[in-house]
């Protein structure tokens, strides 16, 4: 009487209780097993990376270093790691940043925020030139490199260009004459007519060539 009526169907909800909670337990462990296996993921992933960051890191600081006093004509440069890790977070050079430190001929020590247009110009220049170095591409696009530089930076801006051309295709879009005469092609867009703009092509040695050739006919008539 105490208990009340008698519930028939308490061993079927028992039943199922317990089906349900081995499903559920299935579950919890399954999820488990996946967090288990993506933290070690995770964990063997910030080891790489880590590791493949140091050596890139090491390997682009030097090439950048020999890099520079070509481009400036003197001088040295480097690559240093800045900042501390966040709070709650471990201390890895993944979260820290990167500061280009720079000191051009006959000037301190200081970062690239500090130099002229020129100078972060051609620090810039000295740095992308390192790491295409590093990991060479079948061309690299540079858009008005040479734009604020003096005759002298250019020159030695395509030396260097030159030495690497042997790797690597470059095009470079420029107004410099000094550049232009590096290229082995030119490529140059006119407007004769307002609104209307017109590509104009030359391959250099065969226009070098033509030129030749009258001058050539010339001195042998004179002979």
């Amino acid at each position: 009487d105490r208990l009340g009526a008698i519930n028939l169907a308490a061993i079927q909800e028992l039943e199922e209780g317990r089906e349900r909670a081995a499903y559920i337990d299935t579950q919890h462990a399954d999820v488990s097993n996946a967090l288990t296996t993506l933290e070690d993921a995770m964990a063997q992933l910030d080891r790489e990376t880590t590791d493949r960051f140091k050596t890139t890191f090491d390997q682009v600081n030097e090439i950048f270093k020999a890099r520079f006093p070509q481009l400036f004509g003197g001088g040295e440069a480097y690559l240093e790691l800045t900042g501390d890790a966040p709070e709650g977070e471990s201390a890895t050079v993944l979260n820290r940043g990167v500061k280009v430190m720079a000191r051009p001929p006959g000037k301190r020590n200081s970062t690239i925020q500090l130099l002229s247009g020129g100078e972060k110009a051609m620090t810039a220049v000295a740095l992308l030139l390192a790491l295409f170095q590093l990991n060479p591409a079948p061309f690299c696009l540079m858009d008005e490199v040479d734009a604020p530089l003096d005759d002298a930076n250019v020159g030695r801006f395509c030396e260097v260009v030159r030495e690497m051309s042997q790797g690597v295709q470059f095009i470079i879009i420029t107004h410099n004459k000094i550049t232009m005469e590096l290229a082995e092609h030119l490529h140059g867009v006119t407007m004769q007519e307002p609104g209307v703009s017109r590509l104009v092509s030359v391959d250099v040695q065969q226009a070098v060539a033509l030129v030749g050739a009258p001058e050539e006919a010339a001195e042998a008539q004179a002979t």
